[in-house]
């Protein structure tokens, strides 16, 4: 019988995994590493390599033909669905939103938490001050799968989603195409946050990402062909030092200065909301209620 998933700091391991969507068409071939809980993991490779299938099977939206994947010492076939998809959050830029309110977006997954938290977990996101610019702030109904917002603005939505699901384990897409420069700043402070203390998978698109990995894993057809640090890798004659070496002199800025440490214990949750934005929850929670709105969130 499955069983919750076990309390742990997030540790995940890839043991000699192989899945295909077909049997006969294996997708990814005979994967293996550790991530450290608390670590940061970037995942590179070419178009196709395999990098979202290896995502999703953290989620256990599909099982490996063979190997097993375990979080915390549990094969996910052992746990229960429901404690795993607590505990894995997704923050891409077309993150699934549905027809409701900003508020009941954020808070999907966690009834009964208050207005005064919600706009708390937006403010970390960056995402606090376009939504109020909305017709209703946080009470605007989104269009399904947030038509009637930029792809930045869903990110930030996802981000806040993920800072009230407190999840054990972060799966990042570090692209933010088609946006201006000042948003996609917002959106890597916002990132900065909400991985901190978290095991975090992030498929990376940029070195100035994956300097800050804690391990990177170079995936080529499927396969684990580079596995170590930027610096390790960098050594090596590769497909990493070939796109590293592509961006270095164009893609880096300075956002790397005064980056914070990624790794390290995550505190509790209500600690990492109120320690923070204390004066967000509280002008939130002191401001009158507009009786004739209706409630919001679930």
């Amino acid at each position: 019988d499955a069983k919750p998933l076990p309390q742990g700091p997030g540790h995940v391991a890839f043991e000699n995994v192989t899945f295909g969507y077909t049997p006969e068409k294996p997708v990814l071939h005979d994967v293996t590493f550790q991530a450290e809980g608390g670590n940061v993991i970037a995942i590179v490779g070419p178009t196709g390599a395999g990098k979202t299938t290896l995502v999703n099977l953290i989620a256990r939206f599909y099982d490996p033909q063979h190997g097993r994947i375990v979080i915390d010492g549990m094969d996910l076939r052992d746990a229960t669905l429901a404690s795993l998809r607590t505990q894995v959050a997704f923050v891409f830029q077309e993150t699934y939103l549905f027809s409701d309110t900003v508020s009941a977006n954020i808070a999907y997954g966690r009834p009964g938490i208050s207005e005064g938290e919600i706009e708390a977990a937006a403010r970390l996101a960056q995402a606090h001050e376009f939504i109020e610019t909305m017709p209703n702030g946080y009470r605007t109904v989104l269009r399904e799968g947030g038509a009637n917002l930029s792809g930045g603005q869903k990110q930030r939505l996802a981000i806040a989603r993920a800072i009230v699901s407190n999840p054990r384990c972060l799966i990042l897409d570090d692209a933010t195409a088609a946006i201006d420069p000042e948003t996609e700043d917002m959106i890597r402070r916002a990132m900065h946050f909400v991985m901190r203390g978290r095991t975090t998978f992030i498929i990376a698109h940029r070195i100035s990402t994956v300097k800050r990995a804690n391990l990177v894993i170079v995936l080529e057809h499927g396969r684990i062909t580079q596995l170590g640090t930027h610096d390790q890798l960098m050594e090596e004659s590769g497909h990493y030092r070939d796109i590293a070496m592509a961006q270095l002199y164009g893609d880096e800025e300075a956002d790397d200065e005064g980056a914070p440490q990624l790794k390290g214990d995550r505190p509790s949750h209500m600690d990492r909301i109120h320690s923070e934005v204390e004066v967000a929850v509280a002008t939130a929670e002191a401001r009158p209620t507009d009786e004739s709105s209706e409630p919001i969130g679930k």
